[in-house]
């Protein structure tokens, strides 16, 4: 059998597919075979007639993996899957349809990894959580948690207790997300506060925006709106939004690469003053990244015009500004397989601060019945 690693958070978008992906790419010149498999995905897409995780897609599509997509990602929780397992489903039945998926991979690789879904309970309902996941498969679980030190610390404690009740071993700890400027501090008293508890620290990855931020191609999926201009330009990548509530004079200290101009349609001085460095031929340096218009309303055609001779994305969207800004806060956007910076960046993030030879040491010790 493989040797296997759990990757599991202390809560939901603490980072575990950078985390997954990046150890992957960073044993896949170690390791002859390479498995994955999200036992439990919250987040799927339709591939021929199965719903599967979107991160078995990402991984599979990024390292080439040859596994069959209903073995990497076995059960997708569906619209009202919880309220269906809890008037009739089965744990048993669910429980050997993951053993067999993830058989089907470990009996092709000489190392897998396994990732979770949010915190150490998530899946509790239908049977399903981290920990009994973790247990099932027989694999012990490096959690990732967020940057500082107190509440991480304190986040990772509670989540090993679950762990802890179903004689899953937790492994090590990653700090991820911390503020470039807090990594030496973090690194140091993380390192000793966790060790006071007998855990070690495996990694501190910085903060970096850009694999939180959305794409407009995200933004366009998961708004739901109407796609004005900007076909060839969707991958640009957003950093910051910018409400347009303001005068154009007070706006363009807020407008540039990589900000999102969220603002009524017809708000069209706001329009011309993001569009302003590119009309100039200043180039994408001075262009906001995309625009969504709000209130399902249409600018002025001479506007439209003007918006057409640019390469800017802009979507159009029925909610009030205010509205849509709260939903795209809200929204949770994964790296996808075309994403080529977020995926060089998880790649060197992981290979630069985190200890891949220890957590190799300590996978290819452990012995798996």
């Amino acid at each position: 059998m493989a040797k296997r690693v759990f990757i599991a958070a202390t809560r939901q978008n603490e980072g575990k597919t950078t985390v997954s992906l990046g150890l992957l790419a960073c044993l896949s010149g170690r390791i002859p075979r390479l498995g994955f498999i999200k036992p439990v995905g919250q987040r799927y897409i339709e591939v021929e007639g199965h719903k599967i995780d979107e991160d078995a897609v990402l991984i599979r599509g990024v390292l080439g993996m040859p596994f069959a997509l209903p073995n990497m990602s076995p059960v997708a929780v569906e619209r009202n899957f919880t309220r269906d397992y809890i008037d009739r489903g089965d744990e048993h039945d669910l429980k050997r349809e993951i053993w067999r998926a993830f058989r089907a991979v470990d009996g092709e690789s000489d190392f897998v990894v396994i990732e979770g879904t949010g915190h150490a309970g998530v899946g509790s309902c239908f049977d399903l959580s981290n920990a009994s996941v973790a247990k099932l498969l027989k694999a012990k679980v490096i959690l990732v948690t967020g940057g500082g030190i107190g509440k991480p610390i304190d986040e990772v404690l509670l989540n090993r207790c679950l762990f802890a009740s179903s004689g899953v071993e937790i492994m090590g700890v990653i700090m991820n997300k911390v503020l470039p400027e807090k990594i030496e501090e973090v690194e140091k008293y993380g390192r000793k506060g966790l060790a006071k508890f007998g855990l070690e620290l495996l990694g501190v990855i910085p903060y970096q925006e850009l694999l939180v931020g959305p794409t407009m191609q995200q933004i366009l999926e998961e708004t739901g709106g109407e796609l004005v201009n900007g076909t060839s330009h969707l991958d640009t990548h957003i950093d910051r939004v910018v409400i347009g509530a303001m005068t154009p004079h007070r706006a363009l200290d807020y407008l540039g690469r990589g900000a999102l101009l969220i603002t009524a349609g017809d708000r069209e001085d706001l329009m011309l003053a993001a569009m302003g460095g590119c009309m100039l031929g200043l180039g994408k340096a001075n262009c906001v990244s995309g625009i969504v218009l709000t209130g399902g309303i249409y600018p002025h055609e001479n506007i439209l015009r003007l918006v057409r001779k640019t390469w800017m994305p802009v979507v159009l969207v029925k909610d009030d500004s205010y509205k849509a800004a709260k939903k795209i806060s809200e929204m949770t956007f994964k790296i996808r397989p075309n994403d080529k910076k977020k995926i060089s960046i998880a790649r060197r993030l992981v290979h630069k601060h985190v200890n891949v030879d220890r957590i190799t040491e300590i996978a290819m010790a452990q012995v798996v019945d």
